[in-house]
């Protein structure tokens, strides 16, 4: 499990589009969350290595990362979300992929696959019109 990076992430809001109807023109429930891992110091060394190669492409000329939301008519619901989503995409980058053992197909596979070949060739081969020469 990684750290909680709530505390540092920089919010900020705005007036959302979307429903909400004359609300939407009033209150500004949008959040966006900014933060900056080449900063944090919530993780190791290796960890930020592999965060910053995982999300470089996410990252704005700065070195943040800029996640919104704007699909609660809350501003709290959104900054709920927001957070929800740095820690998904945090969690991702940090997960090592399973290296891929090479295997071989048994005997028994190959045998079955030769057998396949074998009755379908012979299907094609009965579907074939005779001639008078073949006789």
């Amino acid at each position: 499990m990684h750290p909680d990076i709530t505390s540092e992430i920089e919010f900020q809001t705005a007036r959302s589009g979307g429903k909400g109807g004359q609300n939407v023109n009033k209150v500004e429930t949008m959040v966006q969350g900014r933060w900056k891992p080449a900063a944090s110091r919530l993780f190791s060394e290796a960890q930020l290595e592999l965060l910053l190669q995982k999300l470089a492409h996410r990252l704005t000329n700065n070195g943040e990362l800029i996640i919104k939301s704007q699909a609660e008519r809350s501003q709290s619901g959104n900054k709920a979300l927001v957070i929800k989503k740095f820690n998904a995409l945090i969690a991702a980058a940090l997960t090592r992929k399973k290296s891929r053992i090479a295997t071989r197909p048994s005997k028994a596979s190959k045998e079955k696959r030769i057998d396949q070949k074998k009755q379908q060739a012979d299907k094609k081969q009965s579907r074939q019109k005779f001639h008078r020469g073949d006789f």
